[in-house]
């Protein structure tokens, strides 16, 4: 008898580990029981079909596919916070400052604009300037909110446009990237040989660069006195969101989420009038000066 009741309790024993298991994962055990298990919680992230391709965005404003199409992209999001903390955290603030700036916009007149995110989801970097170039954009902006950890002195908003070293060293790659199946200012590179490609993909980006770097002065210009500024000049990075060989882009640094003045200007409805307002009206500039060439 107690040789049976031995091999039942072996036979048993895995079919009450599965039966717990289950019960965990089920909720069915309260809990601070698992809790006191010393147990992992895992974050599981929805992330799109290997392979496939995100959808693009709506484009609000004006039906005139001639008229100027800027993407704005609101930084971070879904799983990625970004910089700040509760309640106030990245995510959320650009994601604020782009629908403003995408709402001024479109009561302005004259343009389209469409957002990469505008609820909140996660983008890789890639993504969000590969949706500007799927929807020929003719201008790119990035908002985020700067941070510094363990300083709270560090305040103002920022200007970045691609570093000239990061244009150099990405051009060859951008080149074999495209693998003579895209098009570069409307110029397909199917027909080319790599080394013309590789110098279409130059001088786009030298052109492009150059629109960027137009477009970011007018930003820092339209800024001075209505919005405070970290530093009164065009910055330069290697930014990974602005590695577009055709596409003038930028990133605003909206401001120090790390300094509470900052944080609480930018969460307050003046201080996103104040910051939407310049951009706006920078934008504006962008275009006006570039149909007059």
């Amino acid at each position: 008898m107690l040789r049976r009741l031995s091999i039942a309790l072996v036979l048993l024993a895995p079919l009450a580990a599965i039966a717990a298991v289950v019960a965990v994962d089920r909720g069915l055990v309260p809990l601070v029981t698992r809790q006191a298990a010393g147990q992992a919680y895992v974050q599981r992230i929805v992330l799109p079909p290997a392979g496939g391709g995100i959808g693009l965005p709506k484009i609000a404003g004006p039906l005139d596919a001639s008229r100027p199409l800027i993407v704005i992209d609101a930084g971070h999001g879904g799983h990625d916070p970004g910089a700040g903390a509760r309640p106030l955290v990245e995510k959320q603030l650009t994601l604020q400052l782009a629908r403003a700036l995408r709402d001024a916009l479109i009561e302005g007149g004259g343009v389209r604009v469409a957002l990469t995110r505008d609820d909140d989801r996660f983008l890789v970097l890639e993504e969000r300037s590969g949706i500007a170039r799927r929807l020929n954009a003719d201008l790119f902006l990035s908002i985020h909110a700067d941070s510094v950890e363990g300083s709270a002195e560090a305040s103002g908003a920022s200007v970045y446009t691609l570093s000239e070293r990061g244009t150099n060293e990405t051009a060859a790659r951008l080149a074999a990237r495209e693998n003579r199946a895209d098009t570069i200012n409307g110029l397909s590179l199917a027909a080319t040989s790599d080394a013309v490609s590789a110098i279409l993909v130059d001088l786009s980006q030298r052109e492009a660069q150059a629109k960027s770097d137009a477009f970011a002065a007018l930003v820092l210009r339209e800024m001075r006195g209505k919005v405070d500024l970290h530093d009164g000049k065009v910055q330069s990075a290697a930014f990974v969101v602005l590695k577009s060989p055709d596409l003038p882009s930028a990133l605003l640094e909206s401001g120090y989420i790390s300094n509470p003045d900052d944080a609480a200007r930018l969460a307050s409805p003046e201080g996103r009038s104040a910051f939407v307002d310049a951009t706006a009206r920078a934008i504006r500039v962008y275009f006006a000066r570039q149909s007059a060439r």
